[in-house]
């Protein structure tokens, strides 16, 4: 059997498909980015059908530059924007409104009122998650809510829902099957991660049918067998998970203490807890890191969600840079005397604050203030909610006490600035691996292991590679002042 993986990585504003080969190297890679859409203050949505086209687009691209074609692949590996949500017709697959995307705030005055009743403490006993937009469960509940006639189609068993896994799955397979893997199952506010199945009562307070769910399954299974029609011959689907968990196995992150964090739209960073389940008390996530052989391993996460979607800021927004490649130049020139600071706020302030009605400020502006020190606050708010993250994960688990190695991906690791300055307010080493397309990695390693042509996990980390470690440098004094600011800018910004 040929040795040759599809990865299929659908994220927030591109979708990619990248093939790797029998020695877990790339090998062609097609990418095609995807309109936003903004239909009010707050509210991100993505177009499913365009997100669709993407896809075929991608994958096609991809084998026509390897010189492949569909049958050359011994299975695919799918890996997706969490928490999205689509509701599409069973019949039809047309999908019956716009994807609600991750970033999404218009379910906040929802989730305000759940807690007023005193939920909260019973979604996070379930699922590990508070309650906030950022979740799907409240963008199912909007969209039968809001679209006419949803609810009551639903309840006929007319409709489905699903994150993008689902929709992509239920495209390729035209419509045999409906599933998707734990790790996305964990993030809909609906899935009991410690009994591993939909939770009756969580269903039941949010007024979402049994019905309109896929079936949950390990990471490494069976999804599906892709339909010839598409790319020319069958491909079985053996691999799914959430971009982040995705990453973390792509990172080969399976000790429990082993830390990752990925720079994309956003930023979440998952430290590996292993079979414990582990209970924040600092406003933290708990989730599914993966689960393999039907045995779930745990993970706390911190979610940020803004991070490279400030460099778009900068480039499109304020139109200062022309390229994100040029933000570390123009943040090295900075003036070191300005202690400016970003809290990038754009659609509310994620963990460990959990405000959805803070909005973005920037704070130490003088009269020289100008785009180098944008570029560098931009930059450095990244490092500064990475650090956050961190004092919070070694506060809910002591047996990570000792001095942490971050290992990095995602888009924005490619600059060494903003790695240096990472590691500097961290006050911990960054590494960086060899392979930055850990993501789509991650996803193919499930797919290519349960085909039984890719290595076990033990050979798989093996295969870990590092680029560059980044050391701290930074004079203790000043990172304890720039600290101090960044907490100084955030209590400011905090809507309460």
């Amino acid at each position: 059997m040929s040795g040759y993986i599809l990865a299929i990585d659908q994220g927030t504003t591109s979708s990619r498909a990248i093939i790797f080969d029998g020695r877990m190297r790339i090998a062609a890679v097609g990418q095609e980015e995807f309109p936003q859409h903004y239909p009010a203050s707050g509210w991100v949505e993505h177009d499913p059908e365009e997100i669709w086209t993407s896809v075929l687009s991608t994958v096609g691209a991809a084998l026509k530059k390897a010189k492949l074609s569909a049958g050359d692949m011994a299975a695919i590996g799918i890996t997706n924007q969490r928490e999205t949500v689509v509701v599409w017709d069973r019949t039809t697959g047309k999908p019956i409104h716009n994807a609600i995307v991750w970033q999404d705030r218009r379910t906040a005055a929802f989730c305000k009122k759940l807690i007023a009743r005193g939920l909260e403490r019973k979604f996070t006993r379930k699922t590990g998650l508070l309650l906030d937009p950022y979740f799907s469960g409240t963008k199912i509940a909007w969209l039968l809510d809001n679209v006419k006639g949803a609810r009551k189609r639903a309840e006929k068993g007319e409709l489905l829902a699903g994150t993008i896994d689902s929709f992509l799955i239920w495209r390729l397979t035209g419509g045999a099957v409906h599933v998707t893997d734990a790790t996305n199952a964990s993030r809909t506010l609906l899935y009991n991660i410690e009994n591993n199945e939909w939770d009756a009562e969580l269903l039941d307070i949010l007024g979402i049918p049994r019905a309109m769910l896929p079936e949950v399954k390990d990471c490494a299974a069976e999804f599906g067998v892709v339909d010839k029609t598409l790319f020319g011959a069958e491909i079985p689907i053996l691999g799914v998970a959430g971009d982040q968990q995705a990453a973390t196995i792509g990172q080969a992150c399976f000790e429990p203490g082993m830390m990752k964090s990925t720079y994309g739209t956003g930023c979440f960073a998952l430290l590996n807890t292993g079979e414990h389940l582990v209970r924040s008390r600092n406003r933290l996530l708990t989730t599914i890191a993966y689960r393999l052989d039907g045995k779930t391993t745990y993970a706390l996460e911190g979610s940020i969600f803004v991070a490279g979607a400030a460099v778009q800021w900068l480039r499109d927004g304020l139109k200062i840079i022309s390229r994100a490649e040029e933000t570390g130049k123009l943040a090295d020139s900075a003036d070191p005397s300005q202690e400016v600071y970003l809290v990038p706020a754009f659609v509310g302030l994620g963990a460990p604050h959990w405000d959805a009605d803070a909005r973005a400020a920037i704070y130490g502006l003088t009269r020289n203030s100008g785009p180098a020190e944008f570029a560098r606050a931009a930059l450095e708010s990244v490092a500064y909610q990475t650090h956050d993250l961190l004092v919070a994960m070694r506060k809910d688990w002591k047996a990570n006490s000792a001095k942490t190695v971050l290992r990095v991906d995602g888009g924005m690791v490619a600059s060494d600035w903003t790695m240096q300055r990472l590691a500097d307010l961290l006050d911990a080493p960054v590494d960086r691996p060899t392979i930055l397309e850990t993501t789509a990695l991650g996803a193919a390693w499930l797919a290519g292991s349960r085909a039984g042509v890719w290595p076990d996990a033990a050979e798989f980390s093996k295969a870990w590679a590092l680029d560059r470690r980044f050391e701290p440098l930074m004079d203790p004094a000043m990172r304890r002042s720039r600290l101090k600011g960044w907490s100084d800018a955030v209590k400011r910004t905090l809507s309460s």
